[in-house]
C-alpha cells in the first residue's frame, strides 16, 4: 500500500510543481529535443490535471494538491465567454494544435470532469456552474440528438457551428455528417450536468449519446467511423475509444442497462490485446494486431487500467493480469525524480514522435502523468481502500 501511496505523491507532485504553470494551466506538451513546452488543447489537459490532483488529495489528504487544483480551476472557469453575442456562456475551449484556433466540443468535455470533482470537494459553485453553462450552450447549439451526435467545432470569431467543413479534414472534398460530428460523450459531461443540477433533460441527452455509442460501435469494440480513428488504414487512437467506453460504464451505473456494460467490455478486451507482455500500449494500434512502436502511451496504459478495474468491480472477468501489468508499468516507467531535466523529473512516460515543421518532434505529454495518478488512486481504492465506488456513491 505504501508503494502505491508514494507513487501517487510523486506523480501528483509533478502535476502540482511542474505541469501547472504560473497562470494556472497545464503546460501540455514538452518537446524533449528543444527543451520547450507547447500548448495543446489546454482546457482538457488542465481539466485532467485537476481531476488527478483531486484524486491525489482524496487519497493523501495533502492540502497542496487541492490548492493547486483550485488555482487551475480558477484559470479554467476564467475561460467563460461573457461578451460575444452568440457564444455567451460557452468557454473558449480552443484546440491550438493542428486544428488551429477553433472551439472544439471534446476539448471542453474531456476537461470538464475535473471541474465537477473540484466542485464536489470545495463546494465552490463556480466549478459546477461554468462547465454546466458551457455544456448547456453545446447542447442547444451543437447537438443533433435525433442522429445521436454533436458537432465538433465552432468558429470562435463568428460563433457559428461548423456543419459543412472541418479543420481536421482540410483536404477532404466531400464532407459527411460523421466528418463534422461524433457521439462526443467523452467525460460524461451531460451526466455530470444532470447530477449537478437534477435537470432530467441532461440525463436524457447523456443516455441518447450512450445509446448512439452502442449502436455505432463495431464488433471490435471501436468507433471506427469517427476520427481520430482511421477506418481506411484500420488504426485506432489510444484514448478516444476508452473515453467512450468510460462513459458507457457511467451509463451502466446510472441505469443498470447491460448493453452499456457489454459495449464497454468489448472496448476493454481489444485494449487488453493491444497491451504487450511488458504492459506497454503504443500510440498507434491496428485492428490487424500490428502496432507502431515509435510512441509509448502511458496515458493509455493507465486509462485502460481504470476501465479494467471498473469492469471487474461489476463482475466482468479476465482483466486481472492486465490490471497488474498496468500497475507495474506505471510504477516502473517514470522519469527519475532526480532527473537532470526538471521538466521530466517524476513524470510518467508518455512519448509522441511526429514529423512536423520539417523535423522530428519528440514530445513528452502531460497526460501520462495525469491518467497515471487517476489509475494509481483507483488501484489503491480497489486493493487497500474500501473498494472502488460507483459515480453515484461518490456524489
Amino acid at each position: 500500500a505504501e508503494a502505491i501511496r508514494n507513487a501517487i505523491r510523486e506523480t501528483a507532485d509533478y502535476v502540482a510543481d511542474v505541469l501547472i504553470n504560473e497562470e494556472g494551466y497545464s503546460r501540455c506538451d514538452y518537446n524533449i529535443t528543444e527543451g520547450r513546452w507547447y500548448d495543446y488543447e489546454p482546457p482538457w489537459h488542465t481539466g485532467q490535471a485537476i481531476y488527478a490532483l483531486t484524486e491525489a488529495y482524496r487519497i493523501t489528504g495533502e492540502q497542496k494538491y487541492l490548492d493547486k487544483a483550485i488555482e487551475a480551476g480558477n484559470w479554467w472557469v476564467g475561460l467563460e465567454i461573457k461578451d460575444h453575442p452568440k457564444l455567451k456562456g460557452m468557454i473558449a475551449s480552443l484546440h491550438g494544435d493542428h486544428a488551429g484556433e477553433v472551439i472544439v466540443f471534446a476539448t471542453m468535455s474531456d476537461g470538464s470532469a475535473g471541474l465537477y470533482r473540484l466542485c464536489d470537494i470545495t463546494g465552490d459553485k463556480r466549478f459546477g456552474d461554468v462547465p454546466t453553462g458551457a455544456g448547456d450552450w453545446m447542447l442547444r447549439n451543437m447537438c443533433l440528438l435525433d442522429e445521436g451526435v454533436c458537432y465538433d467545432n465552432v468558429d470562435p470569431e463568428t460563433g457559428e457551428v461548423m456543419t459543412e467543413s472541418s479543420p481536421f479534414w482540410p483536404d477532404k472534398e466531400e464532407i459527411t455528417l460523421y466528418d463534422v460530428a461524433r457521439p462526443n460523450n467523452e467525460g460524461s459531461l451531460f451526466l455530470d450536468m444532470y447530477e449537478y443540477t437534477g435537470d432530467e433533460e441532461y440525463r436524457e441527452a447523456f443516455l441518447i449519446l450512450c445509446n448512439s455509442l452502442v449502436e455505432k460501435q463495431g464488433p471490435e469494440g471501436m468507433w471506427m467511423d469517427f476520427m481520430p480513428n482511421f477506418k481506411e488504414e484500420g488504426s485506432v487512437h489510444p484514448r478516444f475509444n476508452l473515453w467512450y467506453a468510460e462513459s458507457l460504464i457511467d451509463g451502466y451505473e446510472l441505469t443498470g442497462d447491460r448493453r452499456y456494460l457489454e459495449a464497454a467490455e468489448r472496448t476493454a478486451r481489444t485494449f487488453a490485446r493491444f497491451q504487450d507482455s511488458h504492459g506497454t500500449i503504443y500510440y498507434k494500434n491496428y485492428l490487424d494486431g500490428s502496432r507502431d512502436r515509435s510512441s509509448v502511451t502511458g496515458s493509455a496504459v493507465a486509462f485502460s487500467g481504470i476501465l479494467w478495474l471498473r469492469l471487474r468491480m461489476h463482475g466482468v472477468e479476465g482483466f486481472d493480469e492486465h490490471i497488474e501489468l498496468s500497475k507495474e508499468w506505471v510504477l516502473k516507467n517514470r522519469y527519475d525524480r532526480n532527473h537532470p531535466d526538471e521538466n521530466l523529473a517524476g513524470a510518467v512516460m508518455n512519448t509522441r514522435l511526429r514529423y512536423k515543421k520539417g523535423k522530428l518532434w519528440l514530445t513528452q505529454r502531460d497526460v501520462g502523468t495525469t491518467f497515471g495518478v487517476r489509475f494509481l488512486a483507483a488501484y489503491y481504492d480497489d486493493q487497500f481502500g474500501d473498494g472502488l465506488e460507483t459515480r453515484h456513491e461518490k456524489h
